[in-house]
């Protein structure tokens, strides 16, 4: 009686189990838990972390990206600046008073717009043995450390993508450089497999606003990523000219090689850039004085008198025909007819903010739907151009830095002349008398830091927006160069007393902070470390740029 009685309480005990574990089943299919990791196709991954390297939108998040930090970044640089007066981003300032996560769109790229994701597909990926897919995202990976460290120096690098945490400590930069560095070459291996699940085609259509899915333009992504990362420590003992000028050499050589984003421009607001008049955002932005007078022929370093044939594709005339710009925190002080004042980049008058219903009056990069440059053969010359001076190399310097405008003539003629007015356009004849002109390239012997340096600048007007300001960076802004005893970036002014951000202390900006809403809220034992609450944190020089 004892067993059947214990038989019958356990047929029906056994009977509940398995019921209750199918409907536990049934429900975990219907009802799937959203913190739990789905897998998902890597192909459906890539399009949105490329995307990140120019701006993002989605639905759990938008605006990250370097397009967003580069209208703020552009001002540190005199790109351009805003067309009033008591702007902190003309100052040189941040907007931490006001508890904002400005200036925190490289960080928030970086960790969630790009962060899982690469991880999910370096993981899945290298299951599917899908090594080109594995490849890329290392590359983007790579890039996403260099330009995170390059804006804020300390990050939270070994603790990173981890959300089992909630505080995370920060690395110091070298070791975030030597990752970016480890990075590279194992997206190089992976980028060099092939058999298995390695298939072009496919890779192709997820990268098909990026680099179409071509190996040898990650390969040579990579490679520059490389020597961007070698060329950081100029001011440094470790400082390795060769290994710039050996990874330069491998990098794009040629235009058809640049890495580039672009977008559908099918109708959505994650279709267009983030500058363009659909989007609206940078109608208050005007170009600045710097870049004006350069292209015209004013400033110290290039006084031909003439004007740049590139000029009216990367900026803009005035009513007068000619280009002027504005001063950071000045407005049109210096420009007092209103015929002097420059048109804004979408092609309105100076003094009209509000985007325009259409981009056929805008040009260059403030289209709707442009060819934005990541990365270009030109950029490559003139970080070859550099490393070879240093190296006491002035006719290899020379070679490069020609070859480096010429680039970046041809860019200009081949992705940007749409909008250009005909009479406006650059002819042969204006191209070979440029490059012609002693003042503009000179004997080798006579080649000097700030011919390199300025042509470098106006190569990625607009575009290279940290990288210009790593640049402006190693050279401390006013920094001399040792053969003229000039500013290696002549005439570059930047903001002083009443026009420099009163928390500053009397100091120019070097980094921003770490994003507000993840950081000031939740890691502040590591901020407190770093004093990343004092008011001039801003200012306290990177790593890279100290001897």
């Amino acid at each position: 009686m004892k067993h059947n009685f214990l038989k019958s309480l356990t047929i029906p005990a056994l009977a509940a189990i398995f019921f209750a574990t199918g409907c536990t089943k049934k429900i975990d299919d219907a009802f799937a838990n959203p913190n739990a990791q789905t897998k998902q196709p890597v192909e459906q991954l890539l399009p949105g972390i490329i995307s990140n390297m120019a701006i993002q939108h989605s639905a759990n998040g938008t605006l990250y990206g370097p397009q967003n930090d580069g209208l703020y970044f552009g001002r540190y640089v005199q790109f351009w600046a805003t067309n009033g007066t008591g702007n902190q981003y003309d100052q040189m300032g941040d907007n931490f008073i006001n508890r904002s996560d400005v200036l925190g769109s490289i960080w928030a790229m970086h960790y969630y717009g790009m962060g899982a994701n690469i991880s999910r597909i370096i993981e899945w990926g290298t299951e599917e043995k899908k090594w080109d897919y594995v490849g890329v995202a290392q590359a983007v990976r790579a890039w996403g450390w260099m330009t995170l460290t390059d804006v804020h120096d300390d990050v939270i690098l070994r603790e990173a993508f981890r959300p089992e945490q909630l505080v995370f400590k920060y690395d110091p930069q070298p070791d975030v450089y030597e990752e970016v560095k480890r990075l590279c070459h194992a997206a190089l291996a992976n980028l060099s497999k092939t058999g298995d699940g390695v298939n072009p085609a496919n890779l192709a259509i997820s990268d098909r606003y990026g680099n179409g899915g071509d190996i040898n333009k990650w390969k040579r992504f990579t490679y520059g990523v490389l020597a961007r990362t070698f060329n950081r420590v100029t001011n440094k003992s470790i400082y390795q000219p060769d290994s710039v000028i050996f990874y330069a050499n491998l990098a794009m050589q040629n235009n058809s090689e640049n890495t580039t984003i672009t977008w559908s421009n099918t109708g959505g607001t994650g279709t267009y850039s983030y500058w363009s008049p659909f989007r609206g955002n940078i109608g208050t932005l005007r170009q600045s004085k710097f870049i004006a007078d350069l292209m015209s022929g004013l400033n110290g370093q290039f006084p031909t008198g003439n004007v740049d044939p590139r000029a009216p594709y990367i900026i803009r005339e005035n009513p007068n025909g000619t280009y002027k710009g504005i001063r950071p925190n000045k407005g049109s002080d210096l420009l007092t007819s209103v015929n002097d004042r420059p048109d804004n980049f979408w092609g309105d008058a100076f003094s009209i903010t509000a985007a325009p219903g259409s981009d056929n009056a805008a040009r260059y990069i403030f289209k709707n739907a442009p060819i934005f440059p990541i990365m270009t053969a030109a950029e490559i010359q003139f970080l070859k151009a550099e490393a070879m001076l240093r190296k006491g190399d002035k006719a290899g310097a020379l070679t490069a830095y020609k070859k480096g405008i010429e680039l970046n003539f041809q860019e200009l003629r081949t992705n940007y002349e749409v909008s250009v007015p005909a009479a406006r356009r650059m002819t042969d004849a204006q191209r070979d008398a440029y490059l012609n002109n002693s003042l503009v390239v000179p004997a080798a012997a006579d080649l000097t830091l700030s011919h390199i340096m300025m042509q470098k600048y106006i190569s990625m007007y607009g575009w290279g927006v940290t990288e210009v300001w790593v640049d402006m960076r190693r050279y401390h802004y006013t920094d001399l160069d040792p053969t003229t005893g000039q500013q290696v970036y002549r005439d570059f002014a930047p903001p002083t007393g009443i026009d420099l951000y009163t928390n500053n202390l009397g100091k120019w900006i070097y980094r921003v902070r770490p994003r507000y809403n993840s950081e000031y809220l939740y890691n502040v034992d590591e901020l407190n470390r770093l004093g990343a609450f004092a008011p001039d944190y801003i200012t306290k020089e990177c790593w890279f740029s100290k001897p």
